[in-house]
């Protein structure tokens, strides 16, 4: 085995520029989580109701181990229609009664826990995670249906949200424990998802479920009801046996809930290697003084592993081969994991056919010595039964005569082919740069890493922000010149300013949190922890298919 990393010195030192980010980033978090804002938190306290976010706190063991899951989602979005924190729901990871457990909780406080596009994408996420992982998920069911001025873009499509009942049978069918919990509204479609679940409760005054509501019930056949005779506690209770167990208010449905977990018998394991942890060789706090928070100064990524990985656990692959990958078995709390890392220093290229003795490797990109090199470990790790984790920092794949003369479309093509047919769970975890194939190299979010989390330095585009608009400027330029305008220097300065702003806007951690692209920003210091609950929640799926490479041309 071989140590990784070095004590810091004070040069080295990037933790006040990155505690800017990490102020920025608490201050966003902290603005999300009051959802629709104190007063509406207020009305619901009137009701005799809790919150979305103190239901998930009194069901899970210990609130402060909730590992919350697209907090960002709908950040910036759907504005014209007063915005959709935290795309109104509550998801993600916690124990309840000692089990890991998906939780997710609507939000009523935002537009009464309608669905937004996003609301569908975020709760469809959690279904993967319980499909994925083989893990019990807990519905926290307060909704008022379908937002009604979106609903051609939540209703009819492939992943819109009929999807999730499709779901709900998929998991039943598999044996995948679903409870439901009905502690407010649940209205037309959505009254679906809480009695396709295995077992359903509702509280009792408050908790409501019926495919029409009244007003639609007296418009489509004339009847005159109300919420409670329609679709109230009692009646799916004692009259249509819709629901499974009553309680008089959301602390007892949420202890009924734990119950109900606590006798789920045990399951298989996939059996992944864990002994006991150990701590890494530097701590943790230390990564904020590793990373610069600027895309284009270089950094040895073997210092961020020595402050994640445990203590004398490396053992690297290939080491002096395709040196701009780093690849090597580590452990991470314990779990044995193939790790797969951009390297972002400048590495003296080896020498042969494909790279001059003398020439220098950029940092961050991919050459064809370092993707066959990762396609081999990858295999490697498929074969062993080790779970993948990619920590992105990548500019792209190398371009040029020389790249290209070099076979870098081949060699690339078979490090994107091991990672699209790796069976064996994968972690990816953004930390600087994500741009164009890279990210699909790197298990990007179309190779469907189990979790996949970004630092707030992460920046997620088809290539870098400088390149992009003086790209798109040209374009600009040219069209303006087709229509018989000539702009002056201070106009063309003006353009790319405006270019840069909006696509620097879009390459942000926060606009790829919003769409899902990543399931969580993250403090780089909790990167153990997550990728550790991670792997733990992976564990739980027995059924790890033979990996088949497919087509890997040599």
């Amino acid at each position: 085995m071989a140590s990784l990393g070095r004590g810091l010195t004070k040069k080295d030192s990037h933790a006040g520029a990155y505690e800017a980010l990490l102020t920025d980033w608490r201050d966003r978090a902290a603005q999300v989580r009051l959802g629709g804002g104190q007063k509406r938190i207020d009305r619901e306290h009137a009701r005799g109701k809790l919150t979305a976010r103190e239901r998930v706190a009194r069901l899970i063991d210990s609130p402060e181990d909730f590992l919350e899951v697209g907090l960002f989602a709908g950040d910036g979005m759907y504005e014209a229609e007063g915005g959709c924190p935290a795309a109104g729901t509550v998801m993600g990871l916690g124990r309840v009664s000692g089990r890991q457990c998906v939780i997710v909780a609507n939000d009523a406080t935002v537009k009464a826990g309608a669905w937004f596009p996003i609301t569908a994408k975020k709760n469809l996420r959690a279904q993967d995670f319980a499909l994925e992982n083989h893990l019990p998920i807990i519905y926290l069911v307060d909704s008022a249906g379908v937002f009604l001025p979106m609903q051609d873009e939540i209703f009819p499509d492939r992943d819109h949200f009929g999807r999730m009942f499709r779901n709900n049978a998929i998991l039943s069918s598999r044996g995948i424990p679903q409870i439901a919990a009905i502690m407010g509204s649940c209205v037309a479609g959505g009254a679906y998802l809480p009695i396709m679940s295995d077992e359903a409760l509702i509280v009792d005054g408050t908790g409501s479920v019926f495919l029409a509501g009244p007003f639609l019930v007296k418009a489509a056949i004339g009847e005159q009801v109300d919420n409670e005779t329609l679709g109230g506690a009692a009646a799916h209770s004692q009259i249509s046996g819709v629901t499974d167990y009553r309680v008089p208010d959301d602390e007892t449905c949420l202890q009924t809930v734990r119950d109900l977990v606590g006798r789920l018998g045990r399951r298989d394991r996939a059996g992944f290697d864990r002994v006991n942890a150990v701590e890494p060789a530097f701590p943790a706090e230390e990564l904020t003084s590793v990373v610069p928070t600027a895309g284009n100064i270089t950094y040895d990524m073997r210092q961020v592993l020595a402050r994640v990985i445990d203590a004398d656990s490396w053992t690297e692959y290939k080491a002096e081969y395709g040196q701009t990958l780093i690849t090597g078995y580590a452990r991470i709390d314990g779990w044995s994991v193939g790790v797969v890392a951009n390297q972002r220093l400048l590495v003296k290229a080896r020498t042969g056919a494909r790279a001059a003795s003398d020439e220098m490797q950029a940092g961050g990109v991919i050459y064809s010595d370092s993707a066959d090199k990762a396609a081999r470990f990858i295999m490697n790790c498929n074969q062993k039964r080790i779970p993948l984790v990619f920590l992105q920092d990548v500019t792209g794949f190398m371009v040029g005569t020389r790249a290209e003369h070099g076979g870098i479309i081949k060699d690339g093509a078979k490090m994107v082919n091991a990672v699209a047919n790796s069976t064996v769970p994968k972690f990816t975890v953004v930390i600087g740069n994500s741009y164009g194939a890279g990210n699909y190299a790197m298990c990007g979010r179309a190779y469907d890493p189990r979790l996949m989390l970004a630092w707030p330095t992460a920046r997620i585009a088809v290539m870098g922000g400088s390149q992009a608009a003086k790209t798109l400027l040209q374009i600009q330029m040219a069209k303006l010149r087709r229509s018989g305008d000539e702009p002056d220097e201070k106009t063309q300065k003006e353009l790319l300013e405006r270019i840069t702003a909006r696509y620097d806007a879009q390459t942000s951690p926060y606009y790829a949190a919003a769409r899902m692209w990543v399931d969580e920003i993250i403090d780089p210091r909790e990167t153990r922890r997550w990728l550790s609950a991670g792997i733990e929640m992976s564990d739980h799926n027995p059924n790890i298919p033979a990996f088949n490479p497919g087509v890997m041309q040599t």
